[in-house]
């Protein structure tokens, strides 16, 4: 084994060394937690380490213990260490909370134990360099967040969301292994740098269209999308070191597969039409039931099916680049959110009410559009549009309608002026930030992630669909206070704060209901 084997390995081989330490020390928590912190830290320095590799020596694939591509193997490349990195630093920080949360709690070496066989799992399925490496450490995720769900075993909620989401993950299981018997097939090799490289230079074998529509499938399955998210929104049980590793980690994990197979994908037109429009409607759809949510965790909970949705947007407009980037900021953005959302929940209820809110009307919410879309038009023409393509251009134009949406607050007649300034500045640097944030993303990636090609009809109707569509979704949700008042708007809020009984409908075909009654 030569020094960059195990410096890639070292992050899988510390925290399942220290899994299995920590299962069997269930009479000394502090000890246990106090190590599994030790192997975080060791995993985040090198996985930091790797990235140094990455840049001196250029990607590789390292094999240990590898016979006719089924063993212990790692790809070194752009996708791989920078999840590596994302994730062991998550996970450093999750432990380093849990040590402090946990204290009193009798299954707290148990707890830790289990996190640590999570975090060792999705390393090993992030750096994995051959397909049965990555579907192992894909299915050991599931079982071992699995554990962590049930962490209160005794808790009804929590049995009912954890059993739903094991029926999903067993679904998601099942459609990866079918993706990777039929890459294995069309491209004759397991090893993923084969296949990506074969992908790129040869025509699409037959089997690798199915294979395309296999890896979307557990993607949508793993990421809860629309109709299979109610097991994300329920899993709240749960103590929040483990909200904050599922919904910054372990959720992701569908967006990784697209961008590391997006070679495999761009193969197959209709696989990234269909994530354009599940994807597309998810993010839509969640958005609009975040909104009506009164619970901070549940609010959270839907904000990620939605920002996974619009992942799956990403990489069906084949930006690559930018879902690798979006999973980084994401992950980044929610593990903040559910460490700290008791706090924050703590500090406002000191504040005193501040008195009347600024709510924009019809013509604040005009202007405010049309303004935003006047700054991303003209930071595009000095700077951003040049060479980019028509789906980069067009996300960029969704992502702006959010902006537009505090410009309003601003232009409320109540609003005070300092707000208005300070929602225009946030706008100019929202739309600076996608251009350069970008610019950087293509560039780490050239040459390891495929550029999006120029649009097919197809494509163009996807993408007129996309932008009108969150258009109109983000005008209703600026104008929404206006009309709450209205009895048609309160009907509609109570149904959208139940995600219009889709998840209830899933709950029937699981038996959950049935298995009450039975009762």
């Amino acid at each position: 084994m030569t020094p960059n084997d195990a410096l890639i390995l070292s992050p899988v081989a510390l925290s399942a060394a220290a899994a299995i330490v920590l299962t069997a020390q269930r009479h000394r928590p502090a000890a246990g937690a106090g190590l599994v912190e030790i192997a975080a830290a060791i995993a985040f320095a090198a996985a930091v380490a790797g990235m140094i590799v990455l840049g001196l020596r250029g990607p590789t694939t390292l094999d240990l213990l590898t016979w006719q591509g089924i063993g212990l193997s790692a790809r070194l490349d752009v996708v791989s260490v920078t999840m590596a990195v994302l994730i062991a630093f998550i996970g450093w920080v999750v432990v380093r909370f849990s040590r402090t949360y946990l204290v009193g709690e009798p299954g707290q070496a148990q707890f830790c134990g289990w996190l640590a066989a999570t975090l060792a799992s999705v390393l090993t399925m992030v750096v994995a360099g051959n397909l049965w490496l990555m579907v192992a450490a894909w299915i050991a995720t599931s079982l071992a967040l699995h554990r962590l769900l049930l962490f209160y075993p005794k808790r009804p909620a929590a049995r009912a969301a954890a059993y739903k989401k094991f029926i999903v993950a067993r679904m998601g299981d099942a459609s990866l292994i079918a993706a990777a018997l039929l890459m294995a097939q069309a491209y004759g090799s397991a090893d993923i740098a084969t296949i990506i490289e074969r992908a790129r230079s040869v025509p699409a074998p037959a089997p690798t269209h199915w294979a395309a529509a296999f890896l979307v499938l557990a993607a949508l399955l793993k990421s809860a999308q629309f109709p299979s998210h109610g097991w994300l929104v329920e899993v709240m049980e749960t103590p929040t070191p483990v909200s904050a590793v599922l919904h910054a980690g372990v959720v992701n994990a569908g967006g990784f597969l697209l961008v590391r197979f997006a070679d495999v994908l761009m193969t197959t037109p209709g696989a990234l039409a269909t994530l354009v429009m599940v994807g597309g409607f998810t993010a839509l759809f969640a958005g609009a039931v975040m909104l009506t949510q009164s619970a901070v965790k549940n609010s959270l909970a839907w904000s990620t099916v939605a920002q996974m949705g619009f992942m799956m947007l990403q990489c069906g407009l084949a930006l690559f680049p930018l879902a690798l980037l979006h999973i980084v900021a994401h992950s980044l953005y929610k593990a903040h959110a559910f460490l700290t959302a008791n706090g924050a929940v703590e500090r406002i209820a000191t504040i005193a009410r501040p008195g009347p809110v600024a709510i924009p009307g019809i013509r604040a919410v005009t202007q405010a559009f049309a303004i935003a879309i006047a700054i991303y038009t003209l930071l595009g023409l000095i700077v951003g549009f040049a060479g980019k393509s028509p789906q980069a251009i067009a996300l960029g134009a969704i992502l702006i309608l959010g902006v537009a949406y505090l410009i309003a607050q601003g232009l409320a007649d109540s609003a005070p002026r300092a707000l208005t300034v300070r929602t225009s500045a946030i706008a100019l640097v929202a739309s600076a930030s996608y251009f350069l944030l970008q610019l950087g993303a293509v560039w780490l990636t050239g040459g390891t992630l495929p550029v999006a090609p120029p649009p097919s009809t197809l494509d163009w109707v996807m993408i007129v669909l996309a932008v009108s569509s969150f258009a109109l979704i983000a005008f209703a949700q600026a104008l929404f206070p206006l009309w709450c008042g209205h009895p048609a708007v309160a009907g509609l809020r109570v149904h959208l704060a139940n995600g219009f009984y889709v998840n209830a409908i899933f709950d029937r075909i699981v038996g959950r209901y049935r298995s009450k009654s039975a009762a």
